[in-house]
């Protein structure tokens, strides 16, 4: 029966040793039953002090305890935690995944609603302006048509024409769908960071190779790793690790989906500012003085539509980003 549960259940016996776990539990700790068993809590990697002193604390004094927000291998987790007969314990995991992910979505909207605000407010703030120097240089232009100066009235005009074009597009995320290899796309943005880094940056492929093109658009979303492996080398990361997975069970699947891909892009880098993380998405934040601080912003727009998620996550030691976009469909709405 409790196979059937998506709660992670784990048993431990008198010494504090694993003696029955579920599946959910295996995704939970990152570790299969098998190897599990007989496991100490403590010899599991990445465990919280804090829950392991809890456990040890129940067995004593035989008092129910929960835990909040406990990161765990398979993510954050809500934990209960209650005494059973013989001193064992029973840990009952509760993944905070799907509350996340809903979090996440509405701050996707934001973050692209600001950047739609954004490019509305510079085409107007800016391309009047423009307007006005363009008429200048086209009458500067004709009254110097066979002088030197008349050349370079037109190439003012030129270079008028093309900032107006960029104000056009920015922000504006146009999608041609086909299918996309996600590891050529992959492969492709790595080669660009080597390129990049003169061949220095070190970079671990972690791929599924049973992952199925996906619908979308392959320039988007090669520009979204190169983004995100860019960003990595500039901030500092010379170890970079690409991990591609199937997702299943999440909350940005629609109604006739079956699995999500993810792309995880891990470095060993300083990492985001605590101050900064909550804006990350946003356009103009950047924690580069040089940086745009618009890359981030449009690699969100390019997952919003594709109707996926970009999302950051610290490490003790560098960052995470995590790429979902959804798998087995061709339209999303």
């Amino acid at each position: 029966m409790i196979e059937a549960l998506d709660t992670a259940i784990v048993e431990l016996n008198e010494n504090g040793s694993v003696e029955l776990m579920n599946g959910a539990a295996e995704l939970c700790l990152g570790t299969g039953r098998e190897r599990a068993q007989g496991m100490r809590l403590s010899a599991f990697p990445g465990m919280p002090e804090d829950l392991i002193q809890a456990v040890s604390d129940t067995r004593q004094d035989q008092r129910r305890r929960h835990l909040r927000e406990c990161r765990l291998a398979g993510g954050m987790y809500d934990c209960n935690i209650q005494a059973l007969e013989g001193q064992h314990v029973l840990l009952e995991l509760y993944s905070l995944r799907w509350e996340q992910q809903r979090h996440q979505l509405q701050q996707r909207e934001v973050q692209t609603g600001m950047l739609e605000l954004l490019r509305r407010n510079l085409g107007h703030e800016i391309r009047n302006p423009l307007g006005g120097i363009r008429g200048a240089a086209q009458m500067l232009a004709e009254e110097l048509e066979e002088h030197e100066l008349g050349t370079l009235a037109q190439l003012i005009m030129r270079e008028v024409d093309r900032i107006n074009e960029l104000i056009q597009r920015f922000g504006e995320v146009r999608i041609e769908r086909a299918r996309v290899d996600i590891h050529r796309v992959a492969n492709e943005a790595v080669d660009l960071l080597l390129a990049e880094s003169e061949g220095a940056a070190r970079v671990h492929k972690d791929f599924d190779p049973s992952i199925p093109s996906l619908s979308g658009d392959a320039s988007a979303v090669r520009q979204v790793l190169v983004n995100l492996v860019l960003n990595a080398w500039q901030a500092g990361a010379r170890e970079m690790t690409l991990r591609t997975r199937i997702e299943h069970g999440t909350a940005l699947m629609l109604p006739g989906q079956k699995m999500l891909l993810r792309v995880d892009v891990e470095d060993n880098g300083e990492g985001v500012p605590e101050h900064l993380r909550a804006m990350l998405f946003l356009p103009l934040v950047s924690g580069r003085r040089e940086g745009s601080g618009l890359g981030l912003a449009l690699s969100q727009q390019i997952a919003a539509a594709h109707g996926g998620l970009l999302t950051y996550e610290p490490l003790e030691h560098g960052s995470r980003f995590t790429l979902r976009l959804p798998l087995g469909g061709e339209d999303v709405t």
